[in-house]
């Protein structure tokens, strides 16, 4: 069995062949803090090889899966200049890909807010329910961003239209939508119903052999098409250019100054 990495902003359960993540920093809404990035990408790595695990369950702490990346590491960033914003944006698309690519069935467990960076988690899952007061949202215009890596799994999860509409209005969305518009397959009322749907999905995929798992998850990714390293390296570039620019320093400003940008009408 894989020896799992020392986390301090995940909290790791395993039983049963299923590894139970939980983003662990509530204070925040978990946000997606580059060593929250870095943790997760270790947990993937480390289990990558173990057929053992056969399932990777992804849920937030305190009522949120995730809101996002995290302002203050975009603020300490910013005193490293412009090639920081690009590695700290990278690096969060390194994950996307390493969690759609896992071997394991990936299942996400979404309540609360699923913002920015956690919708794009939750769009790399192989299976998502959904409570049905979850909030949804691409947020990033409004504070002056884009959502450079996530958008390419956006539009691969939901389709373009949809994706053109969500992330040019940072229009925000509940559990049930979600589910119309293909994000999610389940929204349930509460979480106890929660936790039965997912001991329910558990016990499909337990029948599934692994390898056999593995192997048809790879399957089925290369005959979808895949968000490719060069798009994702240009995007982080965009990221950089638009967190440095004038809307980007103003949105990020107004955001932590709980104000509305000078753009907002």
């Amino acid at each position: 069995m894989s020896s799992l990495p020392e986390c301090q902003t995940l909290l790791l359960e395993l039983h049963g062949g299923v590894l139970h993540i939980t983003l662990n920093r509530p204070d925040s809404r978990n946000a997606m803090s580059l060593q929250m990035v870095s943790e997760l990408r270790a947990v993937l790595t480390a289990v990558r090889d173990d057929r053992g695990v056969r399932a990777l369950v992804l849920s937030g702490a305190g009522g949120h899966f995730c809101a996002g990346g995290d302002i203050k590491d975009m603020a300490g960033a910013r005193a490293q200049g412009a090639d920081a914003y690009r590695e700290l944006n990278r690096a969060f698309g390194a994950l996307l890909q390493e969690a759609q690519h896992a071997p394991q069935v990936l299942i996400t467990v979404l309540q609360g807010a699923v913002l920015g960076g956690g919708f794009g988690l939750a769009c790399v899952s192989d299976i998502a329910m959904a409570d049905h007061q979850a909030q949804f949202g691409l947020p990033e215009t409004s504070l002056g961003l884009l959502p450079a890596q996530i958008a390419p799994f956006v539009v691969q999860r939901i389709g373009l239209t949809e994706t053109r509409r969500l992330a040019l209005t940072a229009a925000r969305f509940d559990g049930h939508q979600a589910r119309r518009l293909g994000l999610v397959h389940f929204v349930e009322q509460d979480p106890q119903a929660l936790a039965e749907r997912l001991d329910e999905v558990l016990d499909h995929v337990l029948y599934c052999a692994p390898e056999a798992n593995a192997a048809t998850k790879k399957l089925l990714l290369a005959s979808a098409g895949q968000p490719s390293n060069e798009l994702l390296d240009e995007a982080a570039q965009w990221f950089s250019e638009a967190v440095t620019g004038a809307e980007g320093i103003e949105g990020t400003l107004a955001f932590v100054q709980k104000r509305k940008p000078r753009w907002a009408l």
